[in-house]
């Protein structure tokens, strides 16, 4: 087989499905940041850092929420891209996200295999589909340890396509009756499961309703974009109120702890979803622009999003064994506010560099999913 060598003229990250948003980066890059500033912040708890008192702080504290607003995007792009497309050849799409997300994940379960030699077992390698399961090797270390999502993630994929098509045969009551039956399950899981909150974050029983609702957002948009678009001064600082709000609120009554068997999960990945669907929503129909530096690294940033991502915890937790929190003032708080642009920066590098020599290569051999169809057909399919 000869594989020709791909066009140059075509940006790697823009897709080949949807005209290019670049609010969709933007918002790729403040889920990646949201999730380094939860990490960074357990770090310097775990240095004797004195905690962040408010719950006010909660997209800081709990910021580990940025996960939701990346599976909610990924709902809400890709029924897009359906709206749009109007059919999907199932082949392609799978070819287009296996190249999208195998390359750097292959590399990071490659580097967790590596770690954990002494304890491989053959069996291992199974725990590839399903890093966010049992004692896949990824997790026994800070290291790989965000590698979890990826396979939530990949098994959206899997399904996506069929539940466009339903979508689109069915309009959005399709999706009504998914949630609800979503609710029976984790009302269910919740009944025989101890260790419910880590069943509710990092499984598909606690996420499949976040992906849900993001396509919901995405046919909310393709209805009534116009009047969004009209309203959207009022809308964007709606929506950041929410997501606050949201957060606050998690950190008051439920904050993360692995080992809990609380009620407040078993509606938390909806409310957190609806919270940043409402963000997408409204930030994917602000009229105004973002001025032009900042808009330019904010898309890079969503760009390399991926690499930065699954590299922030090794980045992070390189630095804090060879140097600590520096003693710069005395203050451990002020200290590591005082370290963590040169941490945010390095992570930038090294997650540029990933993008450049392992994720880019592979974009460009992506190809279309489907027939595009006019924009208005897709609104009118919603419209049901």
């Amino acid at each position: 087989m000869v594989v020709s060598p791909p066009s140059r003229n075509r940006p790697p990250m823009k897709s080949l499905n949807l005209p290019y948003n670049p609010r969709i980066d933007q918002l790729r890059w403040l889920a990646a940041t949201l999730v380094f500033l939860f990490h960074y912040y357990l770090e310097y708890r775990g240095q004797g850092g004195t905690p962040l008192a408010s719950n006010w702080f909660g997209l800081v504290t709990e910021g580990h929420t940025g996960v939701g607003l990346f599976f909610a995007l990924s709902g809400f792009l890709f029924m897009q891209i359906a709206l749009h497309q109007q059919h999907l050849h199932y082949r392609d799409f799978m070819r287009n996200r296996c190249l999208r997300i195998l390359p750097l994940f292959l590399t990071i379960f490659m580097l967790a295999t590596a770690i954990g030699r002494d304890k491989f077992a053959p069996q291992d390698v199974l725990y590839v589909l399903s890093t966010n399961l049992g004692l896949a090797p990824t997790s026994y270390t800070p290291v790989t340890g965000a590698a979890w999502s990826i396979s939530v993630e990949f098994t959206f994929y899997l399904v996506f396509p069929f539940l466009a098509r339903f979508t689109l045969e069915q309009g959005p009551r399709y999706l009504l009756k998914l949630l609800a039956l979503m609710v029976f399950f984790k009302l269910a899981a919740f009944t025989v499961n101890e260790k419910s909150t880590l069943m509710y974050f990092s499984t598909l029983v606690g996420r499949f309703d976040q992906f849900l609702i993001g396509m919901l957002a995405a046919l909310l948009v393709a209805r009534h974009g116009a009047a969004l678009r009209r309203y959207g001064n009022v809308l964007l600082p709606v929506a950041l109120a929410v997501v606050v709000f949201d957060s606050a609120l998690q950190s008051k009554f439920a904050k993360f702890d692995p080992a809990t068997h609380a009620t407040f999960w078993i509606w938390w990945s909806m409310l957190e979803a609806a919270g940043w669907s409402l963000l997408i929503v409204a930030w994917t129909t602000f009229g105004k622009e973002l001025p032009k530096p900042l808009a330019r690294v904010l898309d890079h940033g969503g760009k390399i999003s991926f690499s930065f991502y699954l590299l922030h915890m090794a980045m992070i937790h390189l630095l804090a064994v060879n140097f600590g929190l520096p003693a710069i003032t005395g203050d451990k708080l002020r200290d590591a506010l005082l370290w963590l642009p040169l941490v945010y920066g390095a992570t930038w590098a090294v997650s540029a560099l990933s993008y450049n020599v392992i994720e880019e290569p592979f974009l460009r051999l992506r190809r279309s999913y489907g027939d595009a169809k006019p924009v208005q057909a897709a609104a009118r399919m919603a419209a049901r």
